[in-house]
């Protein structure tokens, strides 16, 4: 009867145990655990944020200039495209060239994330550039025409009804200048291996998407 009390009293003490909840050990235990996979789980996502900015950044300007040219092609008047990197974030701005005219949408301004802009590395100075525009000097390149007028580094393109991007050669957004050419290029900063590129060809308004890959003898841009 004895033994029966005591092990009726030794039962009901483990259980007052368990009732009283975790030990400080085991709480500290778990936060620790805790605090570690967050840490882990952070640390990995950063690079995929960053990859995913980047392709926010390309995907972004590539709409932009295509929504310049099907409007311009829609509407059967003349959008400029303004690239701009002198502030963080750079921004790029569409705008109708006929401000009055009826159906016009509003200027549209877009900005690149904060840890990417339009940057051309020094190091992509020696890679044939995309469509053979310019040499890599310039992060934003546009103006190459057919007939020399114009040479390069020029930051606005002027999309035609006919689907042509053009120069302002003769009155911006007249659409009476030259076919205008160029490239643009995207990137991390001191992340050459980020460097992206977009460009455009005048007489037709098409566009090409570049990525950057390793070669043998340097680096080349690779069609997406």
């Amino acid at each position: 009867m004895v033994m029966k009390r005591k092990s009726l009293r030794h039962n009901g003490e483990r259980r007052s145990q368990r009732e009283a909840g975790f030990s400080l050990l085991e709480v500290i235990t778990v936060l620790a655990i805790s605090i570690v996979l967050s840490v882990v789980s952070i640390v990995s996502l950063v690079p995929i944020m960053a990859q995913y900015r980047l392709g926010n950044a390309y995907n972004t300007t590539l709409a932009a200039m295509r929504l310049a040219r099907d409007n311009a092609v829609a509407q059967r008047t003349s959008y400029s495209v303004t690239f701009s990197n002198g502030a963080t974030p750079n921004t790029i701005t569409v705008t109708p060239t006929l401000a009055s005219f009826q159906g016009a949408q509003n200027t549209s301004v877009y900005q690149l994330p904060t840890d990417v802009s339009f940057y051309a590395a020094s190091a992509i100075a020696s890679t044939p550039p995309p469509d053979g525009y310019g040499t890599g000097a310039n992060a934003i390149d546009f103006g190459y025409t057919a007939n020399g007028v114009g040479t390069g580094g020029a930051a606005t393109v002027y999309f035609c009804p006919d689907g042509s991007a053009q120069d302002a050669e003769n009155g911006a957004g007249n659409c009476a200048g030259s076919a205008d050419g160029g490239v643009i290029y995207i990137s991390r900063s001191n992340d050459l291996l980020s460097s992206r590129a977009i460009s455009l060809w005048g007489t037709t308004g098409r566009m090409r998407g570049w990525r950057l890959y390793p070669a043998a003898s340097g680096y080349q841009w690779v069609r997406q």
